[in-house]
């Protein structure tokens, strides 16, 4: 890819998080991203309104995971992690290099 990735890197570790399979909180998402907290809830945020991650609203705050909906969207990580050289999740199964 020439140019501009089109997902930023910070993006991409919020899928990673996700891809997990687990439902998270915006903290924990910003801390196993390594990204600061307004960060994780905004790309949170994002995912859930392009389809790509579910949300559940639970107190005192709301929980995320990748919702299974995601396919499309995955191919568009996948492109821009091979251009940053960034790992990703496959799911519980583990992590595998940008193919």
């Amino acid at each position: 890819m020439v140019g501009k990735p089109e997902v930023s890197a910070h993006e991409i570790r919020v899928y990673n998080v996700l891809a997990r399979g687990e439902w998270v909180t915006s903290q924990q998402i910003a801390e196993q991203a390594q990204v600061a907290p307004r960060t994780a809830r905004a790309h949170a945020l994002k995912l859930v309104r392009l389809g790509v991650a579910d949300q559940a609203e639970t107190f005192p705050g709301h929980r995320y995971r990748l919702s299974p909906r995601n396919r499309g969207y995955a191919d568009r990580i996948a492109r821009a992690a091979e251009a940053l050289d960034i790992t990703l999740e496959t799911g519980p199964a583990g992590p595998r290099r940008a193919s």
